[in-house]
């Protein structure tokens, strides 16, 4: 199905917009099968993100600015995220030693269990997902993107 199909519109749309329709429309469609496969797992794209974060730092607590720097979707409800993780006990909460001002959050055992669990299930809805396209494709299509 083309984009114009997908949109319901019979006049001819201009390249430039049918190529941001259809990232959007990619983009959309990706996120809806991510999460699904996270769904059973009753987190959100944004809180497995967190996790990932929080798993790539060794050990090493990190604070709400360094997760709101390294997320893929940047969003301005770190906190929540957080709150929510801590409430699964997916992480653990703590103000810093040297700098009451700042909180230090890390990633629990029971969070990197349930994290690599999570990660079967995306990795496999990933490859579902781009079953279509060769190797070659997806290297072409990512050195286009890239030049986003």
């Amino acid at each position: 199905m083309n984009v114009e199909e997908i949109i319901k519109t019979t006049k001819k749309i201009p390249l430039e917009s049918r190529t941001l329709i259809h990232l959007t429309l990619v983009h959309n469609q990706v996120n809806e099968i991510i999460n699904n496969a996270l769904k059973p797992f009753e987190v959100s794209l944004q809180q497995f993100n967190v996790l990932r974060i929080l798993r790539g730092q060794k050990g090493r607590p990190a604070n709400l600015s360094t997760l709101n720097e390294r997320m893929v979707t940047k969003m301005s409800n770190t906190t929540r995220l957080v709150d929510k993780l801590l409430g699964k006990g997916y992480v653990n909460r703590a103000v810093c030693a040297t700098n009451r001002r700042k909180v230090e959050i890390i990633i629990t055992d029971l969070g990197k269990e349930a994290l690599a669990k999570m990660d079967k299930a995306v990795s496999k809805a990933e490859k579902d997902a781009v079953s279509n396209l060769s190797q070659n494709e997806l290297e072409t299509l990512n050195t286009l993107l890239d030049k986003f």
